[in-house]
């Protein structure tokens, strides 16, 4: 069977311009658009993630205010200037990069941010809004899948729509924006019986089980569609994902690539939360 591989990369580049457009338009209107990103330790992988989000800011014509706390930073502190931000006008968003040390409770941190300024999605009034199908904003990778899915005209409602994994960043958010979107959803995870069986009854899979290569053709029925939200570093260098792309790609209708395809709409939707936090 042949298969569409669905370009991330390409979409997340058609969202970062429609972003950079809009900013434009606040500017002409005197609003400049500000994000203050929060970093403490230095973690190398948060290090990557943090310069993508900067990049992708300067690209997107987003002002990007750059908070670099170190490692021993107290949990008063980090809330001080949380509180500092969500009271300053001028700031539009506000994001700290997780994981945070040992010492600081991130429950408490996700809490402190403002809703109205929570461009990760991450705040329980922001998950409770999703819930009820009320406005607020949606957490990033689970945003960015929808994206894939619409930009590449596959339809959702009424599919079968299965996914594994049930995190409150990604496995949750996923089930109920498919849900919003009139898909039938299963979730499913570490306890699930016969998890083959019921991933072979999906049309569209979302698989963010965070481990290598775990989804292999067995678990996929023919002409499904497939997005990995996995990533993993190879012994060799190379990147994967959480499915096995050789074995499973030729049942595909479509797929995601790793890398190439959810990673890069994680930014791109972030840009889209910021321009989106203006009305908020």
């Amino acid at each position: 069977m042949s298969y569409q591989i669905i370009d991330g990369k390409a979409i997340a580049g058609e969202i970062k311009e429609e972003c950079r457009v809009k900013a434009e338009e606040y500017r002409e209107k005197g609003i400049e658009i500000t994000l203050a990103v929060v970093q403490v330790g230095s973690d190398p992988a948060s290090g990557v993630y943090v310069r993508n989000k900067k990049r992708a800011c300067e690209a997107c014509g987003i002002r990007s205010l750059s908070y670099e706390l170190p490692e021993e930073t107290c949990e008063v502190e980090l809330l001080e200037l949380i509180e500092k931000l969500n009271r300053d006008e001028a700031v539009n968003g506000i994001l700290v990069q997780l994981p945070l040390p040992g010492q600081i409770d991130e429950k408490k941190v996700i809490q402190a941010i403002d809703a109205k300024k929570d461009v990760d999605g991450f705040h329980p009034m922001n998950a409770g809004a999703l819930c009820t199908g009320e406005r607020g904003f949606v957490s990033c990778t689970p945003a960015g899948i929808i994206q894939l899915l619409k930009r590449s005209r596959i339809a959702i409602a009424g599919k079968e729509c299965v996914v594994i994994g049930r995190s409150n960043i990604v496995g949750k958010p996923a089930a109920l924006l498919l849900l919003a979107e009139n898909g039938t959803v299963t979730v499913c995870h570490s306890r699930t019986a016969d998890l083959k069986e019921v991933t072979k009854r999906a049309d569209i899979l979302v698989v963010a089980v965070g481990k290598p290569k775990f989804i292999t053709a067995e678990y996929v029925k023919e002409g499904a569609v497939v997005i990995d939200v996995g990533i993993h570093r190879k012994e060799n260098g190379k990147l994967c994902g959480d499915v096995d792309f050789d074995s499973v790609a030729p049942k595909c209708s479509a797929i995601t690539p790793v890398p190439g395809g959810v990673g890069p709409m994680t930014i791109a939707m972030l840009m889209s939360n910021c321009i989106a936090s203006v009305d908020e």
